[in-house]
């Protein structure tokens, strides 16, 4: 099945309110699991965290690591502004920071970070590019990446079993954007790609699941 592009920004209120008030606890718990498994010997540091939309996975992340700030971005101002409210009912404000950012943005390698993590970012990209140049230009040599994503299924059939199967009790609004990402999601082989032509080719990439893509590996010293 080809690659079905979507938009690249989730920027309507009602997508915000209803990414904000969803249970994503599963995958997100999950990404902050995979950290913890590829990067065991991480305590500490400046984190970024590209495609942040409403900070869930970001507050996962500080309640996991203690001692980490986080610089979230997002390019969606609706999904910064329920991020925020997030953000400040977690009681992690002075170690979370949201702003809004359209990558390439030359300003976030001002200050390199100790850390990069990104979910669900690389399927609403129209270059995929964008997401590897970003790590590159933001990341302090030797530090941690870890990117997940969808990976699309083999067919329209497959898309919509697994909407019922993950998305069942989700709003129609949630489901019909799940779908449509599946269908804009990558593919392991081009993900692969994406990342030889980026000079990134020795991140590790792995299926997880039957929905998810990983990839990790640590900036070239």
């Amino acid at each position: 099945m080809h690659r079905i592009p979507e938009p690249e920004l989730m920027d309507s209120p009602e997508q915000a309110q209803a990414y904000a008030s969803a249970d994503f606890s599963e995958p997100h718990d999950a990404f902050i699991t995979y950290f913890r498994e590829k990067f065991p010997d991480f305590k500490q540091g400046a984190v970024l965290d590209l495609g942040c939309g409403t900070a869930d996975v970001t507050i996962r992340f500080a309640r996991a690591y203690p001692d980490v700030t986080l610089l979230a971005v997002d390019g969606a101002a609706a999904m910064l502004e329920a991020g925020m409210h997030a953000v400040r009912d977690s009681g992690l404000a002075e170690r979370i920071y949201l702003e809004c950012h359209h990558l390439p943005n030359e300003s976030l390698a001002e200050d390199k970070f100790d850390a990069i993590i990104s979910n669900s970012l690389l399927h609403h990209l129209y270059n995929p590019m964008t997401l590897w140049q970003a790590v590159k230009q933001d990341a302090k040599p030797g530090a941690p990446v870890l990117v997940m994503d969808l990976i699309r299924p083999a067919s329209v059939v497959e898309a919509m079993q697994l909407v019922r199967k993950h998305a069942s009790e989700a709003s129609p609004l949630l489901q019909n954007d799940y779908y449509h990402s599946l269908l804009a999601s990558y593919r392991l082989q081009e993900v692969k790609k994406q990342l030889y032509k980026a000079d990134l080719d020795h991140f590790q990439v792995e299926v997880v699941g039957d929905r998810h893509i990983l990839i990790w590996g640590k900036m070239d010293v």
